[in-house]
């Protein structure tokens, strides 16, 4: 099977559909299908261009020129002048469905590929954008953004000749819409081998983050993982550290990752007296991460906007118990005390169930146990078999209510004549 992936948000950007598309690429060609990522460029990084295999049965990728995308420092967005040229790379792969995993140009993109060829399109909703959309654009109305954001997100659902949802809260979400479509439910999966760590590992790379850091050495550390953003609400966690640090003063808060509300966190910490006792390392390699999570005592996670809740499921393949408040798709990942304790938006709570890990190694243990068998059941193994069913399932479908796959007329002579389509 031939699958392209269209994406807005891939490496070097990270956040949880970065995480979803990689994993998944990653799984299907190792299955023996043929995967095809277009994605925006990002300075500095590959050229804009098809870059192929990264490595053995990795997936090849087409960056696609793009420009700064002016709500948000950390992503790109791809030149809609650049239509053609994608059209004419992805051509070349001869896809049986595009998978689309954005609702930005890129997935106009694939949509415009799927129309002029036959091809099914099936579109992952992986973000609440109506929910989410006024932490990117604070100046402008949060109901005319909530309008907006439902506009596009319905456009899509519509289009799309099947839709998947990564959780239960978004299949919920998804028939608010009214729109008649099969959506199929399948989480995102991870791979329990890439958040094994070797303890010798764990050390080196402890020591390597206390030369960084040095104020971390010999701290019992409180991670905590994820965009750097407003509606990570972070804050919480800077609010019930001096209640913690007065009972155990050798507790550490390290925040992992990067975003737009870095510096209003690095204030709230200095003007609270704790920045001696917050380290913010910016973001870290996938491996680096993996290794941080099992450096740590206890993964915190306060967010009350989480749609697939990953990091979670990262930090508890690595064995590291988890503290986080039971909302979205936290409580979808942790289903109650599993893996450590999912609890209410309440300060006290919170931070009685720090204590309770802290203080009793026993109980630590066990919820580290129980966090590595509980997270299991997102296997990417299993996941991705359930993805090549709903893929075949979806063909099938398709071809037989539209026929097979077209090619284009004016391809034809486009391969008569050379348009230099291979330059970005």
């Amino acid at each position: 099977m031939k699958i392209v992936m269209f994406t807005d948000a891939y490496w070097p950007r990270v956040n949880g559909v970065t995480v979803s598309v990689d994993s998944f690429s990653r799984a299907l060609a190792k299955a023996g299908h043929r995967v095809l990522i277009v994605c925006a460029h990002y300075p500095g990084e590959a050229p804009p261009a098809s870059s192929g295999r990264g490595e053995a049965e990795g997936p090849e990728v087409i960056r696609v020129p793009s420009r700064a995308f002016f709500i948000s420092r950390e992503d790109r967005m791809a030149k809609f002048s650049k239509w053609f040229w994608v059209t004419r790379q992805v051509e070349k792969f001869e896809p049986d469905i595009i998978h689309l995993n954005s609702e930005f140009i890129i997935a106009e993109f694939g949509f415009y590929y799927g129309t002029l060829h036959r091809v099914p399109t099936i579109y992952t909703f992986h973000t609440l954008w109506e929910d989410y959309a006024a932490n990117y654009i604070p100046w402008a109305p949060p109901s005319l953004l909530r309008r907006l954001a439902g506009g596009i997100l319905k456009s899509m659902i519509k289009r799309a000749y099947k839709v998947i949802a990564p959780t239960l809260q978004i299949q919920e979400e998804i028939k608010k819409y009214n729109i008649e479509k099969e959506v199929f439910l399948l989480p995102t999966g991870l791979d329990p081998d890439f958040f094994e760590h070797d303890r010798a590992e764990v050390s080196w790379f402890r020591e390597r983050l206390e030369g960084q850091f040095p104020v971390l050495r010999g701290r019992r550390i409180l991670l905590f993982a994820g965009r750097v953003a407003k509606e990570k609400n972070i804050e919480f966690l800077l609010e019930i550290l001096p209640s913690i640090l007065a009972k155990h003063p050798e507790c550490l808060l390290l925040i992992v990752g990067d975003g737009p509300h870095l510096e209003t966190l690095r204030k709230e910490a200095e003007e609270g007296g704790i920045s001696g006792h917050v380290v913010f390392s910016g973001y870290l390699d996938r491996k680096d991460l993996a290794l941080a999570y099992g450096m740590a005592e206890i993964f915190v996670f306060p967010s009350l906007t989480e749609t697939q809740g990953l990091v979670t499921l990262e930090a508890m393949l690595s064995g590291t118990p988890v503290v986080a408040i039971g909302e979205q798709g936290t409580l979808m990942v942790m289903g109650g005390d599993n893996g450590g304790f999912m609890v209410k938006n309440d300060k006290a709570e919170f931070t009685a169930r720090v204590f309770e890990l802290l203080e009793n190694p026993e109980l630590r243990r066990l919820k580290a146990e129980e966090a590595q068998r509980h997270a299991q059941a997102w296997s990417i193994e299993g996941t991705t078999r359930k993805l090549e069913k709903i893929y075949e399932q979806t063909i099938a479908s398709f071809r037989g209510e539209f026929g097979e796959p077209v090619i284009p007329v004016w391809e034809f002579l486009a391969k008569k004549l050379k348009t230099g389509d291979d330059e970005p």
